[in-house]
């Protein structure tokens, strides 16, 4: 079985999803290497960091952090590529996972009772294969233990690519495209918010909008990754 193993390994070498170098035996995903140097943030346990400033004054969240800076080019980069690219979901439990590790023992992110991944429209995950938030949750679910609420936050509105608008385009393509199912679920609870990268917030303020009119609902925010400073 093992002589099998090796033989697969060395006609269809593993690679490091995060450098592209071959995987050692015992490495999974990301290479010990990569787990080491992936620049994280620390965000968590800072409340008053810069993410969470861009949301003073215009939605209450309780926490928001994400766990990578992201660079062009960089190992997170290449990692958040693969898993919306190229059907690398072993790319978002890695980084679901690593989200759940930090958060554990951060403060603001305690007694949260469901994990909700910014949803895609059902055209757009269909010609995608999956909705790349809910794979990052799947991972940090299986960490904190804590259930994702299905189809309690719903994309109602197909919008285009963030991808090359500017600030003002961004926040007016996403404006008003979410709403709340079974709204009675998620009275009193506390939430989280997940999504793959943060750039100008324009797509969590419009989920947490929608979000909002939950009566008693605590929110907070993670993303896997953010733009580096």
């Amino acid at each position: 079985m093992n002589l099998f193993k090796h033989l697969i390994n060395l006609l269809f070498p593993r690679t490091c999803a995060a450098c592209g170098t071959p995987l050692l035996e015992g490495e999974t995903t990301v290479c010990t290497t990569c787990r080491f140097l992936m620049p994280k943030t620390g965000y968590e346990n800072n409340p008053n960091n810069p993410l969470a400033q861009n949301f003073f004054g215009q939605m209450p969240f309780n926490a928001v952090s994400a766990e990578f800076f992201f660079s062009k080019s960089g190992r997170v980069q290449h990692l958040i590529h693969g898993l919306k690219y190229h059907r690398c979901r072993e790319n978002g439990i890695f980084l679901g996972k690593e989200i759940g590790k930090s958060l554990l023992q951060a403060p603001d992110y305690q007694g949260i009772d469901y994990l909700i991944p910014i949803p895609l429209h059902p055209k757009k995950e269909k010609i995608r294969g999956y909705n790349q938030s809910h794979v990052i949750a799947e991972g940090v679910s299986e960490i904190l233990n804590v259930p994702i609420a299905e189809h309690c936050l719903v994309r109602s509105v197909f919008t285009e690519t963030q991808t090359k608008k500017s600030r003002e385009e961004r926040w007016n393509n996403v404006k008003d495209i979410f709403h709340i199912e079974k709204p009675e679920k998620l009275e009193n609870k506390h939430v989280l918010l997940i999504d793959d990268v943060l750039t100008t917030g324009a797509t969590l303020m419009s989920a947490g909008k929608a979000l909002s009119q939950v009566d008693g609902i605590k929110i907070s925010v993670v993303t896997a990754a953010c733009a580096s400073n």
